[in-house]
């Protein structure tokens, strides 16, 4: 297991929201976690460990009036999931961003987030 290099909070993400390529429209995984600089995926597939992934999340409108934001966002970690062997977590670093959809996304992690015990 890599070192813990989380400095911020993480909340669990309590909307199970869909996480597309925004190059491809292919569903990468679904939020299950989400930091003011990252966020943790389930997904079907493994990620590529320090590979860049451009990332679309599509909003609902208690978010934004936009229908989505897209960003650039580096996996840092991936491991197969604990209880389904068919789904992998893996957790993203936020290295690229928009200054107004950092601002949706920052709402995302007040609205839709749960107090966890983890740092990011």
């Amino acid at each position: 297991m890599p070192k813990e290099r989380r400095y911020v909070k993480r909340r669990k993400f309590t909307y199970y929201m869909r996480v597309l390529d925004s190059n491809t429209q292919q569903l990468i995984g679904y939020l299950a976690d989400i930091s003011p600089k990252g966020f943790q995926l389930d997904s079907p597939q493994q990620m590529l460990v320090n590979k860049d992934y451009n990332i679309r999340l599509d909003l609902t409108p208690d978010i934004s009036d936009k229908n989505f934001i897209s960003f650039i966002a580096r996996c840092r970690w991936n491991k197969p999931d604990e209880t389904d062997p068919f789904a992998f977590d893996a957790g993203f670093q936020v290295v690229s961003i928009s200054p107004h959809d950092d601002e949706i996304f920052q709402r995302m992690v007040t609205k839709y987030g749960s107090q966890s015990d983890g740092f990011w």
